[in-house]
């Protein structure tokens, strides 16, 4: 039997279609519904691997973990990583096919991707009671109508009642609804079938007006106004999104009395890729993470974090123009913690190869760690196990980068020098033990009396953050019209003329 489906469409990027879509997931999941999560095409430099091997978006990865269900690349089968304003890689069904620019892309390559899509949501839906879809960016982006599948195009191959996200925290979100619904062809509109708020902070009653006025205006009623909700932490899928200036990623939890706080600096590389792999140190209650991007704000970090990068050459080139690069390597020399994560990893390394990447040849790395990296065609896309500082560690790993150690004590796939570190495995700070054991490496060599929290989980703590967003589908929105729209999984709005159109 064929599933019902949904589409979460926003009226602008990071309007918050990931965490709804998340949202109604765990909802749905809680009412003994069997759901999954899907979105046709993703561009993001967050991404994660399957158990098959297959590379799809981080959020789409976090969406099946809020519907408890293993992640396939069914659930994303076109993944776009950008190395440039202007290109990106082509990732489907998991595996890189090629470097397209944008394009080359919307010019060809995206119309025959259609079919495959289409494909992989119809296989979903035979195998789910519900199949919420995810959009991207808007879906009244009308210059890029004609090839789009992952907005209008597909809910309208699919026949899919859509719903649009709206975040009222930037201002300005009745014109934004409106805008959106009028752009559409009559075809597209009449997917439409209304509106969710999200982020709101206040008197709900104060909305309600307007409320009514955009059902007068457009035909098309709210389902639900959802409060802003601090704290989540939940996978973002297109990278920070905010100024790095005084961005914080900071534990709810107090230190105990007495104990140190510990101070995290992540150096925000260009093109940086799963900068969540922190958010796990961030969990530790008393760990203060913060993104950097001059050297002076590496002097009172208790650790310094070098994190993944689709370019590891152009991050090195950044580090040294940055003056961090010699803020590193002053830190190396004092036996102050470093770590390296993948393109990290990578840089803090003697030399690298790249006729892949960038196609720079051989350039100098940084030299903290005797590594020896060359860039091949084919990616690696693995889900190891293994050991590290006497716990047990898992993974992922994402990289063209092959590294060849040299010498060091072991860590994993790379290895340690003194207080530097370095590993190409993302996610291996999720693992509770071994995430206690490594602050407790770093307190000491920073001279710190901080003590890691025996019984803090990580995967706990997500099941929180995932149970929220479940809890503000079920607390803030009609739920029982949704359940409606997603089993009926048809058109479900009229089109609508604007006022004063001819």
């Amino acid at each position: 039997m064929r599933g019902g489906g949904l589409l979460v469409a926003g009226t602008t990027s990071d309007a918050g279609k990931s965490v709804v879509t998340a949202g109604i997931c765990r909802w749905l999941v809680r009412q003994g519904v069997k759901v999954a999560p899907f979105k046709g095409q993703n561009m993001s430099l967050n991404s994660f691997v399957t158990r098959e091997g297959a590379e799809i978006g981080r959020a789409q990865a976090m969406q099946a973990q809020a519907a408890r269900v293993e992640p396939t690349a069914l659930m994303n089968p076109v993944l776009l990583k950008p190395g440039s304003d202007r290109s990106s890689q082509v990732v489907l069904m998991g595996k890189p096919v090629g470097e397209l620019s944008a394009r080359g892309y919307h010019g060809g390559r995206q119309q025959e991707l259609f079919e495959p899509v289409l494909a992989c949501l119809e296989e979903l839906r035979g195998m789910y009671d519900a199949v919420i879809c995810e959009g991207a960016g808007s879906p009244a982006e009308i210059n890029l109508r004609r090839t789009d599948i992952v907005n209008m195009g597909i809910a309208r191959a699919a026949k899919l009642p859509v719903v649009v996200v709206g975040d009222i925290d930037r201002g300005g979100v009745f014109a934004q609804f409106f805008g959106t619904t009028a752009l559409l062809s009559p075809e597209d509109q009449s997917l439409v079938a209304g509106y969710l708020v999200n982020k709101f902070r206040g008197d709900v009653t104060l909305l309600e007006p307007g409320l009514d006025m955009l059902h007068g205006l457009t035909g098309r009623r709210t389902f639900g106004v959802l409060p802003y909700a601090h704290g989540l932490g939940i996978d973002e899928e297109d990278g920070l999104r905010v100024s790095l200036r005084g961005t914080v990623r900071e534990s709810v939890v107090a230190p105990p009395v007495g104990a140190d706080v510990l101070r995290v600096a992540v150096c925000a590389v260009p093109l940086m890729s799963n900068f969540t792999d922190v958010d796990a140190l961030a969990a530790e209650p008393g760990v203060v993470v913060r993104f950097v991007d001059r050297p002076e704000e590496l002097v009172d970090a208790d650790l310094v974090v070098v994190p993944g990068t689709r370019g590891t050459v152009k991050a090195l080139a950044w580090l040294r123009e940055r003056g961090l690069a010699d803020a590193l390597t002053r830190r190396a020399a004092e036996g102050r913690p470093v770590l390296g994560i993948c393109g990290g990893f990578q840089a803090l390394g003697e030399r690298i190869e790249d006729d892949v990447e960038s196609k720079a040849g051989v350039v100098d790395g940084l030299g903290l760690l005797p590594v020896r990296v060359r860039f091949g065609v084919e990616k690696t896309l693995a889900r190891p196990v293994g050991e590290a500082l006497g716990e047990r560690v898992e993974g992922y790993e994402i990289h063209h980068g092959v590294a060849e150690v040299l010498g060091g004590d072991a860590f994993l796939d790379g290895c340690r020098v003194g207080s530097v570190w370095g590993t190409h495995w993302h996610g291996s700070l999720e693992s509770d033990g071994f995430r206690r054991a490594f602050l407790r490496e770093v307190a000491a060599a920073a001279g710190r009396r901080f003590v890691p929290a025996p019984d803090t989980s990580f995967g706990a703590l997500r099941e929180e953050q995932l149970d929220r967003l479940g809890d503000l589908i079920e607390e803030h929105a009609d739920t029982d019209a949704l359940l409606r729209l997603i089993e009926r999984g048809a058109p479900a709005g009229l089109p609508f003329v604007p006022p004063g159109a001819p």
